[in-house]
């Protein structure tokens, strides 16, 4: 790890967007300016989306992401998208593991780890998701769970150029219910230490990000926990006023 950790506010757009959202990515960028320095905006928009966002955005403060990839470079794939065609649209990074992929199509750690290697081969970084459901923390079992994916989910050879870990409690994802800060800052140590201990240095540099019903009202309260190092944020990054009123917290 070398310098400052420069937090990554980053936007998952999921299954929404159509042509005329540029107008509001270009809300999105024109806000980002003052941000340059402090902190890190992203937009990751559907798969459609990802070549007329990046050449908006190109020259800004704003990258662009997509939402998944495909292990592979190519092949017989149908409705797949490899990581270079990601990078070849101009996408920046992927997000893999998310917990929507992990439950809609019952994606493994290992399939995950494939994808987050297969993102690194085409130059993008991976933003790897991981966190429990409702029922595992009822029952205790949060930090067993995440500490699970965190040992599958990671390829080795991990950096804080190439990684990015999102932590998402699974029951706080769209449902209006977020952990506390004590809860987050227990699942962020985990985090951190888990990192430090299989990557020494380079582990204490990796960003964790929060995700999990982020918006501006509770932004400040969130991302000033310890090892909280920004948020992946779902239904509030569609809109340019809440995602920069997020984003606003490190001016």
């Amino acid at each position: 790890m070398a310098g400052k950790v420069i937090p990554l506010v980053a936007g998952n757009w999921k299954m929404n967007g159509l042509s005329g959202s540029v107008g509001e990515l270009g809300k999105m960028i024109a806000g980002a300016g003052p941000l340059a320095g402090k902190a890190e905006l992203m937009v990751c928009p559907p798969a459609t989306l990802i070549a007329t966002f990046a050449q908006a955005a190109r020259g800004s403060g704003l990258t662009i992401g997509g939402q998944d990839c495909h292990a592979l470079a190519s092949g017989a794939h149908t409705g797949d998208i490899a990581p270079e065609m990601l990078a070849d649209a101009g996408a920046k990074a992927a997000i893999v593991g998310h917990s929507e992929r992990r439950t809609d199509h019952h994606e493994t750690d290992a399939q995950v780890r494939a994808k987050a290697m297969g993102a690194w081969r085409a130059g993008l970084t991976a933003i790897v998701c991981v966190g429990e459901h409702r029922g595992e923390r009822e029952t205790g079992e949060t930090l067993r769970v995440v500490g699970r994916q965190l040992a599958g989910s990671l390829p080795d050879g991990s950096t804080a150029a190439n990684l990015v870990v999102a932590y998402e409690p699974v029951w706080a994802i769209g449902t209006g219910l977020t952990p506390t800060p004590a809860d987050v800052a227990e699942v962020h140590g985990f985090i951190r230490r888990q990192l430090a201990e299989r990557f020494g240095s380079e582990g204490d540099g990796i960003r964790i990000l929060y995700g999990g019903s982020v918006k501006p009202s509770n932004a400040k309260e969130l991302m000033t926990v310890a090892h909280v190092n920004g948020a992946l944020v779902g239904g509030a990054s569609l809109k340019a006023d809440d995602f920069l009123g997020i984003a606003k917290v490190y001016l």
